[in-house]
């Protein structure tokens, strides 16, 4: 995941400053999320028997508990291996997205770097589906990376574009997706609308990180609120659906208060300590 210039990773999650000597005072928008539970034990064993499934080493292992181990040490990582993939893979398409849109903003940009590190690892596709989006909609950049503060309820984030579309103030968060056997892109996880709402939410955008300058957040008003699913074989554009707003950012704020809450039980102190068993009657004297 990339990492914004104020922001901090901490015991805590990631945590953000109001300038770039402070020290963090607030959880992320993705840290607060984090705080819903999710399972994925079955993925992660899943992962871990494809691994075996598709080790070349399988076959001479079979008769040698040794190798078996090896195999099975290997394999119990799969998904962690995968998770740190996808987000280094996802690193590299967020990068090349705010290249683009920073080109088309007439700021200083590094396009062709962006596009040549995805090509390093096969993964041109990405970009090319990504023009193609951009053209289609006719995007038009208002900002790109925009760090936004809510001090009333207490976090930050960083929102990957403001843009108008069809006229339309947009605010968007790009999710770099993979591609299902029929060859379209994975959809996104509703949790997206969370972090979108969030981030309408904001109360100020960062203006100048090393002054630790602020400034009103001119874009509460965003008439929509996107996530886009960018894949290697199409690109799709999703709406939050503007009647389930208010649920969704109820739920944000539930989770705000329950992160709250959790680092109020790690400071309250020791929270298990041993007892010793009460005095045997036995010991006890006689009348």
């Amino acid at each position: 995941m990339t990492q914004p210039l104020l922001a901090h990773q901490t015991e805590f999650g990631r945590m953000y400053s109001r300038t770039l000597s402070g020290v963090p005072e607030v959880p992320s928008i993705t840290t607060v999320i984090a705080q819903q539970p999710a399972d994925l034990t079955g993925w992660a064993g899943h992962m871990a028997a494809q691994a075996v499934i598709n080790d070349p080493r399988l076959p001479t292992a079979v008769h040698a508990p040794g190798q078996l181990k090896t195999l099975a040490r290997h394999a119990s990582s799969a998904a962690e291996r995968f998770r740190d993939d996808a987000a280094a893979r996802g690193d590299r398409v967020h990068q090349y997205a705010e290249q683009v849109a920073l080109r088309a903003l007439g700021e200083p940009h590094d396009m062709s770097g962006a596009r040549s590190a995805l090509a390093e690892h096969n993964e041109s596709a990405f970009a090319d589906r990504f023009d193609e989006w951009w053209d289609l909609y006719e995007v038009r950049p208002l900002a790109a990376e925009v760090t936004v503060w809510n001090q009333s309820v207490g976090y930050a984030g960083t929102l990957d574009l403001v843009a108008s579309i069809g006229g339309r103030t947009c605010l968007i968060d790009y999710k770099t997706k993979g591609t299902d056997r029929n060859g379209r892109v994975k959809t996104l996880d509703p949790k997206v609308v969370m972090q979108l709402v969030a981030g309408l939410k904001a109360e100020e955008s960062l203006i100048d990180p090393e002054a630790g300058t602020w400034g009103p957040w001119a874009h509460a008003d965003a008439a929509i609120l996107m996530g886009v699913a960018v894949g290697e074989t199409e690109v799709v554009a999703y709406q939050a659906n503007p009647q389930v707003l208010p649920e969704y950012w109820r739920r944000f704020w539930s989770l705000r208060q329950a992160w709250d809450y959790g680092q109020q039980a790690e400071r309250a102190g020791q929270a298990l300590r041993p007892i010793a068993p009460p005095p045997s009657s036995t010991n006890q004297p006689v009348g």
